[in-house]
């Protein structure tokens, strides 16, 4: 949206005010683990006290401490920075690849309620700085409709009185909920 752009051409449909109420990370959490997506929102806030996450946010601030656009607040949404030119680019930091998949539809997600917003936002960038490489995300009509899928199963999964079930995955040793599965 351009400093031009009038309210008769913001789109005639804004999402349901509960879309735009989930955060990225409720997304990312939703692809890896639905336990930590209750627990997290739930206000368990174990990443406050997660290594890895600390890390990601040092490195975020460390290598991209010249942008400009750093933590972009949009509601409930934390973008880690955005560049704005010809195109509104999203960025993201990460630590590892290793939830990779989670990664990108986190970044999907950001740039569907951009656009949900009027935000012309069509493409991001997610960044891994230990392994000096970087992943460019696009966002299709596709990936609307499975955003709009996700969304329906998070709120089914935030309604639920108790935590679903444990389920044992490759990568749970590392996450900073393991206490609460396993111990």
């Amino acid at each position: 949206m351009n400093r031009n752009t009038t309210p008769a051409e913001l789109p005639d449909a804004l999402p349901p005010p509960e879309d735009l109420a989930v955060t990225g990370t409720q997304v990312a959490y939703w692809m890896v683990c639905h336990r930590k997506l209750w627990l997290f929102s739930h206000n368990l806030n174990m990443e406050a006290f997660s290594d890895f996450v600390e890390m990601g946010r040092l490195l975020s601030l460390e290598r991209f401490r010249r942008e400009r656009k750093k933590e972009v607040e949009v509601g409930r949404i934390k973008l880690d920075f955005l560049r704005v030119g010809e195109e509104v680019v999203v960025h993201e930091v990460k630590h590892s690849r290793a939830l990779e998949e989670a990664h990108i539809w986190q970044v999907k997600y950001y740039l569907f309620a951009l656009q949900s917003l009027g935000v012309p936002a069509r493409r991001g960038v997610i960044h891994y700085p230990r392994q000096m490489r970087k992943l460019d995300v696009t966002f299709s009509e596709e990936d609307r409709a499975a955003i709009q899928e996700a969304l329906e199963g998070i709120r089914a999964v935030l309604a639920r009185t108790q935590p679903p079930e444990v389920e044992r995955k490759p990568y749970c040793k590392k996450c900073a909920y393991y206490f609460f599965c396993f111990i």
